[in-house]
């Protein structure tokens, strides 16, 4: 039945793509890589460290798949701020991991953007990161943003903490702000600033929430949950998600 299925799947990704050929893209797919430590478990591998680094993995796969279809920019939530308080154990060699990734991805010449808290990581990660977005930042080709010590609630709060010393700087009063303060203002200091908000997101693992990943940028994004954990994502799934999106009426709040 394994032997059988490889073919059948191949048949069956060929007929998505056909019928993907014809319909609109998103622009931007945000991802939350969930289930790494679960499918870790339930392959029998010795400890989550296995089911981060194939996590990892699967992420070069994901981003060549936007490739084939158009995709500008990606959004990949690796790890949140609350993720930072997990046993060292385990953090410490996740974070190893996100580095390997860091550098790998700017070593394959991809356009990385560092997302979150950066101040709130260990130095080494934080400088991956930093050193990563400034060496590719006029890299031709797909934006990948690496959300790292991320949360919704932090980015929103670090814009309008950004939006208030930009204008300090400026001489602008808090009265003189408060008269001309909108969405614009504050959408422009996100850590997505000058970006597309998110078409698609994404969430594997069979969770049925967000956690406030692009809590901000996601108020019309389209939502789709897929039972499979992380490191077990195929292209198949990537284009049953496509095509998920492309039958919805977006109604952009109306």
């Amino acid at each position: 039945m394994g032997l059988l299925r490889i073919p059948l799947y191949r048949l069956y990704e060929r007929r998505l793509e056909r019928a993907l050929s014809t319909v609109e893209m998103p622009r931007h797919v945000g991802v939350i890589l969930d289930g790494n430590r679960r499918w870790a478990k339930v392959s029998g591998l010795s400890s989550p460290k296995e089911g981060h680094r194939a996590g990892a993995e699967k992420i070069f796969e994901l981003l060549g798949w936007c490739d084939e279809v158009g995709v500008q920019v990606v959004t990949l939530w690796l790890l949140s701020t609350d993720n930072l308080s997990r046993p060292a154990e385990e953090l410490e060699p996740l974070l190893a991991i996100i580095e390997q990734t860091v550098q790998r991805l700017r070593d394959e010449g991809r356009r990385v953007n560092p997302m979150g808290a950066l101040d709130l990581l260990p130095d080494s990660t934080a400088r991956i990161m930093k050193e990563a977005g400034a060496v590719t930042a006029n890299n031709p080709g797909l934006i990948v943003n690496v959300a790292v010590g991320y949360g919704g609630r932090r980015e929103i709060a670090d814009a309008v903490r950004s939006l208030l010393l930009a204008e300090a700087a400026k001489g602008t009063t808090l009265e003189e702000l408060a008269e001309q303060l909108d969405m614009d203002h504050i959408a422009e200091h996100l850590y997505t600033r000058g970006q597309p908000d998110p078409d698609l997101l994404i969430r594997t693992s069979g969770e049925q929430r967000l956690s406030g990943f692009l809590l901000w940028q996601s108020a019309h994004s389209e939502f789709y949950f897929c039972e499979v954990f992380w490191p077990a994502f195929r292209k198949v799934d990537f284009l049953r998600a496509l095509r998920s999106y492309s039958v919805r009426q977006r109604r952009f709040g109306s």
